[in-house]
Parts: C-alpha cells; sequence; structure tokens
C-alpha cells in the first residue's frame, strides 16, 4: 500500500530541477535557498536533484545538510554533460528546469521561462545570458564557438552555454548525453524536431569557486561539433557522404592509372619509376575502403534506429533521498 502511495506522490510531480555540481562547496547552502523560495511560490509539487560530478572538496558534504532534495553522487568527475544526464534520467516531473550550481544563473528567472513555454507552446526555453559576467577570455571563446556552430550547423540559438533552460519532459526523455555534448543539447533537439525558443536572463558575476571553462574545452567542443554537423546530415544515410569520397577517390584513381599507362606506352617510363602508378593504386583501395565502411556505417545507424539501448557511461555511487 505504502508502495503505492510513493509512486501516486512521484508522479504529481510537476517540476524537476537539474542542478551538476563540481566544486561548489561554498554555494550550495544559498542555492538550495534560492531555488526553493522561487519554486514555492509557483505552488506546485517540485522535486531538486543536485548531481554531484565527483566534487573534491566539500561539496558532498555541504549538500547532505539539505533537506527535501535528492542527490545523485557520480563515483568520478565525467563532466557536465554526464552529469545533466544522470540527472535528466532520474528527474520524474513534467517539466525539467536545469541551471548552473555556480550562482551565477538567477533562480529568479525560472518563471519567465516556464511562461514563455506554456504561452509559446514551445518544447525547450533556454537562456541567453546577453550581458556576461565573465572574464574577457572566456568570452573570446564562447564568441568563437558560436562563430563556428553558425558556420557549420547554422544554430540560431544565441548562447549554447548557459545551463538555464526549462524543458518539456517529452524533450528529454530519449536525449542521451556526454563528453561536452551539453552544448549541443539544442541542436540535437532541433534536429529532432522539437521547438525551441530563448529569452534574455540575468547573469551573476562568480562569488565563490572558479570556473570550470577553459582552452582544452573549446577543443573538445569542437570535435563534438563535427560529429554534430555529421549527424545533423547524414546521421540516416552516412553511405551519402562515405560513398560520394569513395567514388571520387577510385575515380581520381582510374585517372591516375590512365596516366600512368600512357606515360608507360608513349615516353617509355616504367611503371615501377612512376608515382602515378602508386598514387593511383592508393586511391582506388581508399575508394572502395571508404565505400565498404559507408555501406557497414549505414547498416549500423539502421540497427540503432530500429533499437537504442542506454549505454551506461557513468557510475552512480549512491543515491540520497531527503
Amino acid at each position: 500500500m505504502e508502495t503505492k502511495k510513493r509512486k501516486l506522490e512521484k508522479t504529481e510531480i510537476e517540476y524537476s530541477v537539474i542542478v551538476p555540481i563540481y566544486n561548489e562547496e561554498g554555494n550550495i547552502e544559498r542555492l538550495d535557498s534560492e531555488i526553493k523560495e522561487v519554486l514555492k511560490e509557483l505552488k506546485k509539487p517540485f522535486e531538486i536533484i543536485y548531481i554531484n560530478d565527483g566534487s573534491k572538496d566539500n561539496t558532498l558534504s555541504e549538500l547532505k545538510k539539505l533537506k527535501a532534495v535528492k542527490i545523485v553522487d557520480l563515483n568520478r568527475n565525467y563532466g557536465q554533460a554526464t552529469a545533466l544526464d544522470a540527472g535528466f534520467k532520474e528527474a520524474i516531473g513534467e517539466i525539467i528546469i536545469s541551471l548552473d550550481g555556480d550562482l551565477q544563473n538567477d533562480p529568479k528567472d525560472i518563471p519567465m521561462l516556464l511562461e514563455a513555454l506554456e504561452k509559446e507552446n514551445l518544447d525547450v526555453v533556454c537562456g541567453w545570458r546577453k550581458d556576461r559576467k565573465d572574464k574577457k577570455g572566456i568570452k573570446i571563446l564562447t564568441k568563437t564557438g558560436r562563430f563556428l556552430r553558425q558556420l557549420l550547423i547554422k544554430d540560431p540559438v544565441h548562447d549554447t552555454g548557459c545551463t538555464l533552460r526549462v524543458y518539456k519532459k517529452e524533450a528529454i526523455k530519449n536525449l542521451d548525453i556526454g563528453g561536452e555534448m551539453h552544448r549541443y543539447i539544442l541542436a540535437l533537439l532541433r534536429w529532432k524536431g522539437f521547438r525551441i525558443g530563448e529569452i534574455v536572463v540575468n547573469h551573476r558575476p562568480r562569488e565563490n569557486g572558479i570556473s570550470k571553462y577553459g582552452y582544452s574545452k573549446l577543443i573538445k567542443g569542437f570535435i563534438d561539433l563535427l560529429y554534430i554537423w555529421f549527424l545533423d546530415k547524414y546521421y540516416q544515410r552516412p553511405l551519402h557522404i562515405f560513398g560520394l569520397v569513395g567514388i571520387i577517390s577510385f575515380f581520381l584513381g582510374i585517372l591516375s592509372e590512365i596516366w600512368a599507362f600512357i606515360t608507360r606506352i608513349f615516353f617509355g617510363l616504367s611503371l615501377n619509376r612512376s608515382g602515378w602508378f602508386y598514387i593511383g593504386f592508393f586511391l582506388m583501395i581508399m575508394g572502395i575502403t571508404f565505400f565498404a565502411f559507408g555501406i557497414v556505417l549505414d547498416l549500423l545507424m539502421k540497427i540503432h534506429l530500429n533499437t537504442s539501448p542506454y549505454e551506461m557511461r557513468y557510475n552512480i555511487r549512491e543515491i540520497i533521498e531527503k
């Protein structure tokens, strides 16, 4: 009887707040207080889920002092994308709200995002930190990232790095992210056909802790951007790109071989001494390889589209409900 009651209570939760945390011991108490103050004004059932992403300071101890929260303690530091993914999978609310744990996102903006989600009939509303309170170097990195996103995937969103967002449950229930892919959640959702909106939000200067954003993340983010570009263009038919490359390579190899035989017949140049002969042979082999790889990848993609099991890329040490 008690189990049925607990299940009923869970299904009634309207808002799930997801907060990935890494070395933010000085921000926990104030952040939790601000989130709860805003959510209580909404007058609907909610849950708050903190994902401790392998913090090395006293973050976990500070989280355990909180009341009426759920703590997902990952066994090591996996990165923000994986922490968000763990939170998304744990959430049971109809609306999922995410924000950073560094106090730079302002919880008071949450009602504004929720209002836009409902009034504009959107699936996701993301924050735009138009007036960012970050160091100049971070601003340059984010502007560079935005330029690359617009160039490769024509991303219309101004600020894909802002964690402050609200999602309908349907938008994130099948989302599986890792690496630096949190920057491309919106691109993946737009590719799946979900409606996305953007609103200017408040951005506060960091008071405690240090920023986790650096130049290494830009490189990782660029690699993930190429992955997103490939998904956007060729996810359902990867043979189109690899087959095209293979055909071009094979055709160039044929031309190179023809030229090698022409030089042998008319100029007496031995094939053993002709670089064109070896280049042509290499290009033909590469052409066949690319084409065969495209066929195999095409088959794998079809299998993935029909069966998409989740592979656990992270381990949870414990889940604490208070």
